[in-house]
């Protein structure tokens, strides 16, 4: 996994991370929604980037 792919995917964790909070706060459900869905996809692809990673060794 190269540092920028790493870098990428937790900037999306963390974006969806404060759109879930401001969903919460503001009573925003599709807001929230999306933020906990970038944090699903940006997991996804931080899992397939460390199979890779394994697989490089």
């Amino acid at each position: 996994m190269s540092f920028d792919d790493k870098v990428d995917n937790k900037a999306e964790e963390v974006g969806g991370k404060v759109k879930e909070g401001v969903g919460k706060a503001t009573d925003d459900e599709r807001l929230e929604a999306e933020g906990k869905a970038d944090q699903r996809a940006s997991n996804i692809k931080q899992a397939g980037e460390k199979i890779k990673d394994v697989f490089k060794s």
